[in-house]
């Protein structure tokens, strides 16, 4: 029997370190840019449901001749999951909100409309516009 035809084909661990370290660089890579963009999802979805709020704001003020002092006493408003808006200030000329999502609670979003304080709207600094922190 010769010794190179008995020999058994593998990979020797060098070659298998080479590729747990490639595997390794290319997570540490995707690992932060997955979770930023986890991240930009959920403040979209909190702004998303903010521009609805608004819209129904405008809705129950028709019906109502003032605005909603929270989000449950709009019938029609449905809430994301995980996305928590609180309503700051409301009355027949004007309200102010704040959003944010349960997995960043430390990024708010707001917007305010009429004569409503933008200071409860933080940090919110033009009406009608939302605005969120980075």
């Amino acid at each position: 029997m010769n010794g190179d035809t008995d020999r058994k084909r593998g990979f020797t661990l060098i070659e298998l370190l080479i590729v747990v370290v490639i595997i390794g660089i290319l997570a540490a890579i995707a690992i932060p840019k997955f979770s930023a963009f986890r991240d930009r999802s959920y403040m979209a979805t909190v702004v998303l449901d903010l521009k609805n709020f608004a819209s129904q704001q405008e809705i129950y003020h028709g019906d109502n001749w003032t605005y909603a002092g929270n989000v449950a006493a709009i019938a029609n408003m449905v809430v994301s999951e995980g996305v928590n808006i609180q309503v700051n200030q409301a009355d027949g000329r004007g309200w102010a909100a704040t959003g944010f999502h349960d997995a960043l609670p430390n990024r708010q979003c707001g917007i305010y409309y009429g004569v409503a304080s933008a200071g409860n709207a933080s940090p919110a600094t033009v009406a009608g516009v939302i605005t969120c922190q980075s």
